[in-house]
């Protein structure tokens, strides 16, 4: 990797609001490029990037060269929701039956008083519906096909990340969906939980892909096992040549993502997009874009980077590289896979290996990922797991791996025994967590973390 110099110029305000206020000047430069401090705009890597981009940007990179400098301060914590599952699947979550939309993003309030300070949705699978689709045809979607049942949490997706970064309620701000409450296209109606009216943290969005050109578009269509990789040996290649039919079902899957982001760049929302991960996981159990070589990996990367930031001329993007933990169950050693440092802004982790209990590798809990990491001198993020970092016999795990951003994968913030007892969080753990004052959190009740969501906010 290219080694850099970086000296972070006088603290930035968000971080001063938590204690830590830049560089003395007694230390000499030089020595914090030994330390790999990482660059703070996000500009080196998309000069049009928006300025709610950039803000967010510089927040993760000041609160990860806080870390690196021995003087962490803060974690924001997330939560990923699983629309499609809330709204189709009464088998998902801790009650059978089926759910508002935004249940898990609305459940930490309801046990600690406080909402995630960062909400990844997902957007692909459809619920076995086929082809891609809507529910009620709106000003970005309307070249796909509407009245979709199985579609009809995209339209919350959006909403959801709006209201997020603006808050919900909202004022006459041009947007779908400003109180919440979504009517479908069957008679029936949803409604997405308010969080205070202002903004409430920050917004991400994964991209379970399946496999391009299925007919279904559902999970089963994102695993390897069920797509043509897994007896055609020329179908990632062809997938990758302009002109091939392959990739002309690629771009189109692009652009049902990109319809969505596009809108969200229009109304001022910056997002940590988080395509393609996992990407180390292997042939047997992993996505369709597991297992392949890994230049065939970083070319899909980086088709679908050119689609969305050039073609599209999306710059209200930050891109996250997250493989599975390389234990040798989950993942394999990922570093062949990185797209570069020119696609990426953000890396991280999805941790189901071990337990906090008896973590792998020895050493102190996500160790083992956090100092992996280290070398590439972004942000990092634990970006998946089914643990709170914080709990009665592991209160310092944010003391010893601060990443930037802890991420807990839907159901199981609350549901037990998702695979295995030790994959478990009491109401005890979450209260912790939500209470840690090494922890940022979103919403109205965030104390000092919530002027730091509106500080993000260009005047």
């Amino acid at each position: 990797m290219r080694r850099r110099t970086a000296i972070l110029s006088g603290g930035a305000a968000v971080i001063g609001a938590l204690g830590y206020t830049g560089l003395r000047a007694s230390q000499d430069a030089d020595a914090f490029s030994a330390r790999q401090l990482v660059d703070r705009d996000l500009t080196l890597r998309d000069p049009a990037a928006s300025p709610s981009a950039r803000a967010v940007f510089r927040l993760l990179a000041d609160l990860e060269n806080a870390a690196r400098t021995g003087r962490p301060r803060a974690t924001v914590i997330g939560q990923h929701v699983e629309l499609q599952n809330e709204l189709n699947n009464p088998e998902y979550g801790d009650y059978r039956g089926l759910k508002q939309p935004g249940y898990y993003y609305r459940k930490s309030a309801d046990i600690a008083g406080k909402y995630p300070g960062f909400v990844e949705l997902d957007l692909g699978p459809g619920y076995e519906a086929e082809g891609w689709g809507v529910d009620r045809q709106r000003s970005y979607s309307s070249a796909w096909p509407s009245g979709r049942k199985e579609w009809a949490y995209v339209d919350d997706v959006v909403d959801l990340a709006v209201g997020v970064w603006s808050g919900l309620p909202r004022g006459d701000d041009g947007t779908y969906n400003r109180d919440g409450k979504e009517n479908r296209s069957d008679g029936s109606a949803s409604e997405i939980p308010g969080n205070g009216g202002k903004p409430a943290g920050l917004v991400g969005m994964s991209f379970h892909q399946p496999w391009p050109g299925s007919r279904l578009k559902g999970y089963q269509e994102t695993l390897r096992r069920n797509s043509p990789a897994a007896e055609d040996s020329g179908w990632i290649d062809r997938l990758l040549t302009p002109g091939t039919s392959e990739h002309r079902a690629l771009l189109l899957d692009f652009s049902f993502l990109a319809d969505h982001l596009g809108y969200l760049a229009s109304h001022d929302v910056p997002v940590l997009l988080r395509p393609y991960h996992e990407m180390n996981a292997g042939a047997k159990d992993g996505f369709w874009w597991s297992a392949l070589a890994p230049e065939q990996y970083k070319r899909l990367w980086r088709t679908l980077y050119a689609y969305l930031v050039k073609d599209r001329a999306l710059h209200n993007l930050i891109f996250v590289w997250s493989p599975n933990a390389w234990d040798h169950v989950h993942g394999h050693e990922p570093w062949d896979y990185y797209p570069g440092e020119q696609y990426v802004d953000v890396v991280g982790v999805d941790d189901y290996s071990g337990s906090p209990q008896k973590p792998f590798g020895g050493g102190a809990w996500t160790e083992k990922w956090y100092d992996g990491l280290a070398d590439y001198r972004k942000p990092r993020m634990m970006a998946e797991s089914f643990h709170v970092p914080v709990a009665g016999n592991r209160p310092r795990t944010l003391e010893k791996t601060p990443w930037v951003i802890w991420t807990v994968w839907g159901q199981g913030l609350t549901q037990k025994n998702l695979s295995g007892p030790q994959d478990t969080n009491t109401t005890a753990d979450v209260a912790a967590t939500y209470d840690s004052p090494r922890v940022l959190t979103g919403g109205p009740n965030s104390g000092g973390s919530g002027r730091i969501w509106e500080s993000l906010r260009p005047t």
